[in-house]
């Protein structure tokens, strides 16, 4: 992965997560209940306070630390603590499942678009919209593309849309799929 990427909004970060796919998916399952750019920024603050990100060191860091490391402000999360729990736990699913190498997930075995959304699915803390949120940023912003991706990812694999952060590629789109969300959350409301 050696594409810009432009989700943090802070290009350090977005660097990061451009280049490590463990940074990625781990700003993923940081984006729930923040601003997408704080999630995307968590990776990056984790490795400064590592000296570097690697799966190994996450997982087999003590769970007290590892908390402490993730709640020292800035924080990397409202609830810094649970979503660094999270974090060990995803990364030791990692290792146990993909020997620790994130782009197994959707390389192993030349899967389909159909099997990476399973793969992603089963991860810890990955549902199924952020499991299809997270196939269509692959395709959509990195160039994973499996036979099939786009109808696996569903809505948010549809060209030109403004649904998530995998349509996310500068301030103006971040500012179209804030405004998206939005609306949708107003007709839920009104349904």
């Amino acid at each position: 992965m050696t594409r810009t990427l432009c989700l943090a909004q802070e290009p350090q970060a977005d660097a990061l997560l451009a280049a490590d796919p463990l940074a990625l998916l781990f700003g993923m399952l940081l984006d729930q209940q923040i601003p997408m750019e704080k999630a995307f920024k968590g990776p990056k603050v984790i490795a400064d306070r590592m000296g570097g990100l690697d799966v190994h060191r996450i997982a087999e860091s003590s769970e007290e630390e590892f908390v402490e490391l993730a709640s020292t402000p800035p924080a990397i999360h409202r609830f810094p603590g649970s979503m660094a729990k999270r974090l060990q736990t995803l990364a030791r699913f990692l290792i146990e499942e993909y020997d620790g190498a994130v782009e197994n997930v959707w390389t192993r075995g030349e899967p389909d678009g159909k099997e990476v959304l399973k793969r992603l699915k089963a991860l810890p803390g990955f549902g199924d919209q952020k499991a299809r949120i997270f196939l269509a940023l692959l395709g959509k912003q990195l160039g994973v593309e499996p036979k099939g991706w786009r109808a696996a990812a569903g809505a948010y694999g549809e060209k030109g849309s403004r649904r998530s952060v995998a349509d996310v590629v500068d301030a103006k789109s971040l500012g179209e799929v804030r405004e998206f969300k939005k609306a949708a959350k107003a007709a839920a409301k009104q349904g």
